[in-house]
């Protein structure tokens, strides 16, 4: 009979709540953070495939999502930063960062803010500028209250998440993970956290930060991402931006690395690989 295991969930303290975390595998260390409104299983696939390649992987749910606690006031890219370097300063050595959306705009500002915590990012569709004008931010705000409040803004997250976010290949286990999503949000101050995150979240914070990052990086974008208004031209100009690999995957929205994980997973390991082989890249106490 195949046995699943499900790993330990940790807790890192925060001055107004706990960040969870799992912690599988032994080796060179990747750490990955989840965007809005997702749990750290999106990274199931990725962190069995590099622990199987000899890496230690630990995954976040960030503020109020999955078993992170909903205590907390800010929401956004800096304070997810925030929680990324003192995770990585509990974990006591550096990593590859990756990260998915808002969550890679966190890892971008953590490797601008400490690099010596950071040894590559991995960028799944993330934003390094705000797209929205003044005007157009104002909007999706007065929107965002409408969309996400009771009792009808689990339900129209989750049919955003499997529909315009998942445009092209559909993953197999997509509504097992949107039924996960749709629990964790109907715990008690999930929606109003989540709400609170989508009237936070300012990109403007990370165009800053995007020059200071010496971190080699990988960037990931789905051809076919809503977030974009042009994904290929977004793409080439964070490539730019960070001097970074980057690959456009067809068929593929948001989530690409469960998209498209036949093309997204090799491509991370290939880069962690040539991080750990090339740079003398070791885990703490090997």
């Amino acid at each position: 009979m195949q046995m699943s295991i499900v790993p330990a969930v940790h807790h890192l303290g925060r001055p107004d709540g706990r960040i969870a975390f799992s912690d599988t595998g032994s080796g060179p260390l990747v750490v990955a953070v989840p965007g809005m409104g997702d749990l750290r299983s999106s990274y199931d696939g990725l962190s069995a495939d590099l622990v199987a390649r000899g890496f230690r992987v630990v995954v976040t749910d960030v503020r109020g999502h999955g078993d992170s606690d909903a205590t907390f006031t800010e929401y956004g890219d800096e304070p997810t930063a925030s929680d990324l370097v003192a995770l990585l300063e509990l974990l006591g050595e550096p990593a590859v960062l990756v990260g998915n959306s808002f969550g890679g705009s966190a890892a971008v500002i953590a490797a601008a803010r400490r690099p010596d915590l950071v040894r590559g990012l991995v960028l799944l569709s993330p934003f390094l500028r705000e797209p929205a004008s003044a005007g157009r931010r104002r909007l999706n705000r007065a929107l965002f209250r409408l969309m996400f409040a009771r009792p009808w803004g689990v339900s129209a997250w989750t049919r955003y998440y499997a529909g315009p976010l998942h445009a092209g290949a559909r993953p197999a286990d997509l509504d097992r993970r949107v039924a996960e999503i749709g629990a964790a949000m109907r715990r008690p101050g999930r929606l109003a956290a989540f709400r609170s995150l989508t009237l936070q979240l300012d990109h403007r914070v990370v165009e800053p930060c995007v020059a200071a990052v010496r971190a080699p990086a990988l960037v990931v974008v789905g051809a076919l991402d809503p977030d974009y208004p042009d994904p290929a031209a977004e793409l080439a100009r964070m490539g730019e931006l960070l001097g970074a690999r980057t690959l456009l995957l067809p068929e593929a929205a948001h989530y690409a690395h469960t998209q498209r994980p036949d093309l997204v997973l090799p491509a991370v390991a290939a880069f962690a690989q040539e991080l750990r082989d090339g740079a003398g890249w070791r885990s703490a106490g090997a």
